[in-house]
């Protein structure tokens, strides 16, 4: 059976550069790179480079700003958490309701615990209000943190523009970018952002490692205490191949970019084009305009998303219908209900995003399995049916 993965917002395979730039750091080049011999030293080498490599593609001013961790996840805890006790006057966090679990399940559980949080709405195509962040921080506020780009529908938030509330008020700014980074040019050099986290997996690094940016002079408690790695800001033993795995990708995305983003966005747009074209009842959900360039968020309306997976699995095509952390949720994305997508097709959502490795042929393979299996599963649901009755 055909294969055609499509779901590069959730995990991307390792590059196979990135792997054999790996792989000499699991059996021959095997030390300790905080140990002083030899087999230390040629680790020790490589995981400065990577960070060179990290602070490179993100344009950071100084390596030493880049702090490895094990996934986005430990970034953002890192950074919400390290901020919170940095400052622990201030007990009041602002985030948005489209972020990642790994942000609103930590502020929700820190509200558990004596602190305040504010989640900011947004308008039906994922964007929030400058003014109602303007008057959510307070002299209170210890931390903003709004991501880059939403993991679900793609959108890109105005993240200067924010930076720059967040600034004249005093706050730390910190930024989930996991979707964003390799796949848009982020300038740090020039940014309002203090904090800013990435994860390998989403650009073709491995899993379990990532990064948080820390802007020189931004104070931040330590996540895991204490050793003397990463200058004593993370204990335990660096993932050496992991890590150097990461800057190769990191390497790679900048190399790569000017020209993939581009041939990523138009097989993007031509399979959002034509879907649109063939299949009545489908919202693209978020601003179209304002988007990362391989995602699209669309809702089939009287279908269950859930019947669309497995029956594009069936076919050899794997998407999903949202966040892959929420896999399993019966509830519909909670980024959908803030932006108000209706009833009748929040249910129905798919979220196709591209990579590196996919084709054109792949596109026009989708576009010829999807119509079928919407119309297949409109014919056996009673809101379609009903809708077409009193439509006609």
């Amino acid at each position: 059976m055909r294969e055609v993965y499509i779901d590069n917002n959730a995990t991307t395979r390792v590059a196979p550069e990135v792997l054999e730039e790996m792989l000499p750091y699991f059996c021959d080049l095997y030390g300790n790179p905080s140990s002083i011999h030899r087999f230390g030293g040629k680790a020790g080498e490589k995981v400065r480079e990577a960070r060179e490599r990290v602070a490179d593609l993100l344009q950071a001013q100084q390596p030493d700003e880049i702090l490895f961790t094990s996934c986005g996840t430990e970034s953002d805890n890192a950074a919400i958490i390290g901020t919170l006790t940095s400052y622990s006057e201030k007990r009041h966090i602002v985030t948005t309701k489209t972020e990642h679990p790994a942000v609103l399940n930590l502020c929700k559980y820190l509200e558990g615990k004596g602190y305040e949080a504010t989640y900011l709405c947004v308008d039906n195509k994922g964007m929030i209000d400058l003014d109602e962040l303007r008057g959510a921080i307070t002299d209170a506020t210890a931390l903003v943190s709004i991501m880059y780009a939403n993991n679900e529908t793609g959108v890109v938030f105005p993240i200067e523009d924010i930076g720059q509330v967040v600034k004249e008020k005093g706050a730390v700014f910190h930024c989930d970018a996991v979707q964003a980074v390799g796949k848009i040019p982020i300038d740090l050099n020039t940014s309002t952002v203090d904090l800013l986290s990435l994860s390998g997996h989403k650009f073709y690094a491995p899993n379990g490692v990532g990064a948080l940016y820390i802007r020189r002079g931004v104070k931040l408690f330590p996540y895991i205490i204490r050793g003397y790695q990463e200058g004593g800001r993370r204990g335990g033993t660096e993932n050496v191949p992991s890590i150097i795995g990461l800057g190769k990708a990191c390497t790679l995305a900048k190399e790569t970019m000017p020209v993939e983003q581009q041939r990523i966005k138009v097989l993007r747009d031509r399979l959002e084009d034509v879907i649109l074209e063939r299949i009545p009842g489908v919202l693209v959900n978020g601003d179209r305009s304002r988007r990362l360039p391989n995602t699209t968020n669309m809702s089939f309306e009287a279908v269950e998303g859930e019947a669309i997976l497995v029956m594009l699995s069936e076919e050899g095509i794997a998407v999903s219908s949202g966040s892959a952390c929420s896999s399993g949720d019966p509830e519909p994305s909670h980024v959908l209900k803030a932006m108000g997508v209706p009833s009748t097709a929040i249910y129905g959502t798919i979220r196709f995003s591209l990579g590196r490795y996919n084709t054109e042929d792949e596109i026009d393979y989708i576009i010829e399995k999807l119509p079928p299996i919407i119309q297949r599963l409109r014919e056996i649901s009673p809101d379609w049916v009903e809708g077409k009755r009193a439509a006609g």
